[in-house]
């Protein structure tokens, strides 16, 4: 009897949580069919990680934008670093990276989906003259996680995107 109760209950539960729309990050779908993915260089590793999280979500890629029913340009996409701290005898102590990616997305009308934005993270980490190569290799990997939660975040506010009401 007992088991019989959980598996009502996991059951009940179950259908709440559809009822409300629940889903999991990355699961909702997306409110397009297609698109069409403009980028100025598509060979670079964030356009590749892009496309395969947007091929997960469903959507398909098409070769123009006039087959699209949502275009989305990446404008630019940026890694940087600026020096943070100095020790005492001028060497550098701290790195802060950055990763920007410029976005806009719209459909044939024009009518922007995603106006003109600038995605931005940064990571700081410590530097060790001593150790360069695995200094070198901390920051391939972070740069390469930034990469990675950029394409999370651009996925999730496509997931989110609706058309912007013409200014009249």
């Amino acid at each position: 009897m007992r088991a019989l109760l959980q598996s009502f209950t996991l059951l009940l539960m179950a259908v709440l949580l559809a009822a409300c729309n629940f889903h999991l990050r990355g699961q909702a779908g997306m409110p397009f069919n297609t698109l069409y993915l403009d980028a100025a260089n598509p060979a670079t590793p964030f356009i590749k990680e892009l496309r395969r999280a947007l091929e997960s979500n469903k959507v398909k890629l098409v070769d123009t934008a006039g087959q699209a029913d949502v275009v989305l340009n990446i404008v630019f996409e940026t890694p940087d670093k600026q020096i943070l701290s100095l020790n005492s005898s001028g060497r550098v102590n701290e790195f802060q990276l950055f990763y920007r990616v410029s976005v806009r997305a719209y459909d044939l009308k024009r009518q922007d989906w995603i106006p003109a934005e600038e995605f931005v993270m940064h990571r700081d980490y410590r530097y060790d003259n001593n150790n360069v190569l695995a200094m070198e290799a901390e920051e391939t990997l972070l740069y390469q996680s930034m990469r990675s939660d950029m394409v999370q975040q651009i996925v999730r506010r496509l997931s989110r995107a609706k058309p912007y009401p013409q200014p009249q």
